[in-house]
């Protein structure tokens, strides 16, 4: 397998090992309010889900929490800018074949637009020329067209390495990781290495934009764990709302709107 599945993988370790361990006992229904509160929750696989969690914390408290900082700390505000919206004209492709898939050709036309203009008078995406030309950025995703679709999320999975998820948006991630145009480049040497540098960089990038965010949850939250539940699930919801709304038609700056007869 060439490393732009290894992602997949991991998410597919993640869910096999969640089906080795234990669920969470749901209260009987002579506990109605109790039984209300499991349900909302919607976490049966808690204590496994605890566990990976408290892992992965483990885990980037010595590593990934360390380089993140020292990101921040070596590289300008306007470098990381750069970086980030480079990796994400890298992600053009990917968002564009989810614009279409959730039949919205209007947003496929601004992410066309967003990567060749981004692609060309922005070096490779360094700049985002397009959004000031009338081409805003967007999120799209395998894991949203899957709830356009009508699929429900289900319930809440923690992945190793990958963080927070439910069974839609894991197939989702790994729909979208296995259909990267670097697959179409073959495999070798070169390829790998692309792939490594791509994925450190994402997650460095990622994780030192939302450090002060996961840094204040851990700080001022009695229960971190569920904290982390619930933002993941209103922030993707938020996410999935903005889809399924999104209708607005791809108009450049230098067009002129007709005025309202009123102006």
């Amino acid at each position: 397998m060439r490393f732009a599945g290894f992602p997949f993988l991991l998410a597919l370790l993640g869910l096999a090992g969640l089906d080795l361990a234990g669920c969470a006992t749901p209260p009987p229904a002579s506990q109605p309010e109790a039984l209300a509160a499991y349900r909302q929750t919607n976490d049966p696989l808690e204590p496994t889900n605890r566990v990976l969690y408290a892992a992965s914390n483990d885990i980037a408290s010595v590593s990934l929490t360390p380089a993140a900082r020292a990101y921040r700390s070596a590289v300008p505000q306007p470098v990381r800018n750069g970086v980030s919206d480079l990796l994400s004209n890298l992600g053009s492709p990917i968002r564009f074949a989810n614009d279409v898939l959730q039949a919205q050709p209007r947003r496929a036309g601004d992410t066309f637009m967003r990567f060749l203009i981004n692609s060309t008078i922005g070096i490779g995406g360094i700049f985002d020329v397009a959004s000031g030309w009338g081409y805003p950025a967007h999120t799209a995703d395998f894991g949203m067209t899957l709830a356009v679709w009508g699929v429900p999320p289900g319930p809440y999975l923690f992945l190793p390495l990958i963080g927070p998820s439910d069974p839609r948006d894991a197939v989702g991630f790994a729909a979208d990781t296995l259909a990267n145009p670097v697959q179409a480049l073959g495999s070798g040497p070169a390829v790998t290495a692309f792939n490594w540098a791509t994925l450190g960089t994402t997650t460095i990038s990622q994780y030192a934009h939302n450090l002060p965010a996961i840094d204040e949850v851990k700080r001022t939250a009695l229960d971190p764990y569920a904290t982390f539940r619930s933002l993941y699930r209103q922030y993707r919801e938020a996410e999935i709302k903005a889809a399924e709304k999104r209708r607005r038609p791809t108009i450049p700056v230098w067009f002129d709107l007709p005025k309202k007869p009123s102006e």
